[in-house]
């Protein structure tokens, strides 16, 4: 049952993925490509931990905190970037 589950979360998560990499590429702003990648990032973390969850992996679980922490800071990087033209003050 948890493998069926899986499965459907899975392609789910990639119909979602190809969504934001429209987003991405026909976004009319450069505002919307940023909340596109941050989606992905969410989604690609969502991926990894049912992708663990149904291998029965826990290893994934620290790949996807990994990727949740550099996709925080890449978003941060990028909005600081648009609002003041630089990154480091």
């Amino acid at each position: 049952m948890i493998t069926l589950a899986c499965q459907i979360a899975i392609g789910v998560i990639g119909l979602s993925l190809l969504f934001n990499v429209y987003r991405l590429v026909a976004g009319p702003d450069v505002l919307d490509r940023i909340l596109a990648l941050d989606t992905m990032t969410v989604n690609a973390i969502a991926l990894i931990v049912v992708v663990a969850m149904f291998f029965e992996a826990p290893v994934y679980f620290e790949a996807a905190l990994l990727f949740a922490m550099v996709g925080f800071l890449t978003t941060v990087s990028f909005c600081k970037y648009l609002l003041r033209g630089n990154v480091i003050e």
